[in-house]
């Protein structure tokens, strides 16, 4: 718990740094905000897929190529010109199945043919980055607005489609805003998804047997064998589960953009997943790690290369901010697990 706490301290260290660097006018930071909860959303999703795979003792290389192949898909069955013509709702539901397909996969060569998981996943990684390349011929393909199509009484399918915000849950605050003359709050969808992943998440973890058998999976998986847990079936679940959640970050991630580029959907999201999931408690060992701690790492995670823009710090260095901050987590989780380890034994 002292974990969760000195991480939850960090990122309010960090929200307040992103505060104290904004511009101090309400109009920029209501959209800052909205940015800010678009992107915790999105990546807090795929972050809580890979989460959930490292605790049962799991790893996945493939999901920024998961997430491309997903994108290059429904651009594919979504086009007007293009052989399907498909609505975004059906469309959406195939991209799914497509996500829980490959999780199936990878998690059948994992348990059954026993191939190690960074093997399986190593290779779907260019698999699927070849097979969004292909969809899309290799280059950009665009994608008409389909949302004028989409019956009006369908407003969440509507709003899903462009991730636009939800305005509803806020009308009170917001008119009081319009009278006052300032920018309105929004909630985008992506941040509403991922909220309800948490508490379903949060549930089937921590509140259920099955979440336990992921634990007692990643902690050892003969012994739980031995117990009589279904180890091979619930490992393949946890597969599912996060490539499922990749392929939702990629409809996501398409809706704003209406285009697919296959070089670049996705790119290096595997490892900003695993990042924020370790950052967020989850131990690379399996095991260990707790929803609300992977929200906090997603939450770091968005929050840093934010700060980093708003102290004008160039872009390129994103990577290396996220690479310290996960080093420090790791090192401050090791430091603590001796110190932990130690003070038992006294």
């Amino acid at each position: 718990m002292k974990k969760y706490v000195g991480l939850f301290g960090f990122m309010t260290l960090i929200y307040v740094g992103v505060l104290l660097a904004s511009p101090w006018n309400w109009d920029s930071l209501a959209l800052n905000h909205f940015n800010l909860a678009r992107r915790i959303g999105m990546e807090g999703i795929i972050c809580v897929g890979a989460g959930l795979l490292i605790i049962s003792g799991g790893i996945d290389l493939s999901l920024g190529s998961v997430v491309g192949f997903s994108v290059a898909l429904a651009v594919m069955l979504l086009q007007d010109s293009g052989r399907f013509g498909l609505q975004p709702l059906p469309a959406f539901l195939i991209v799914l199945l497509f996500g829980a397909l490959i999780g199936l996969i990878n998690g059948l060569l994992v348990t059954k043919v026993k191939v190690q998981a960074f093997v399986v996943t190593l290779c779907g990684m260019f698999i699927y980055r070849g097979l969004a390349k292909w969809l899309t011929g290799d280059i950009v393909q665009g994608l008409k607005d389909h949302s004028s199509h989409i019956p009006n009484w369908n407003g969440w399918i509507k709003a899903l489609y462009s991730d636009r915000e939800i305005w509803g849950l806020l009308q009170p605050v917001n008119w009081l805003l319009k009278q006052l003359g300032a920018q309105p709050i929004a909630i985008p969808v992506s941040l509403v998804i991922f909220l309800l992943l948490v508490i379903a998440a949060a549930l089937f973890l921590h509140f259920s047997v099955y979440g336990r058998y992921f634990f007692a999976i990643g902690s050892n998986e003969r012994a739980a064998r031995y117990s009589g847990v279904n180890t091979d079936g619930y490992k393949i679940l946890a597969y599912v589960i996060c490539s499922t959640l990749a392929a939702l970050y990629g409809i996501l991630h398409l809706m704003p953009q209406n285009s697919a580029t296959p070089t670049q959907d996705g790119i290096n999201l595997e490892l900003k997943a695993i990042a924020g999931a370790v950052l967020g408690g989850c131990s690379v060992r399996g095991g260990e790690g707790n929803i609300f701690g992977i929200v906090i790492g997603a939450t770091i995670l968005v929050l840093l290369p934010n700060l980093s823009l708003m102290l004008g710090i160039p872009d390129f260095m994103e990577f290396i901010v996220i690479g310290l901050a996960l080093l420090i987590g790791a090192i401050l989780d090791e430091v603590l697990r001796r110190f932990s380890a130690a003070h038992k034994m006294h």
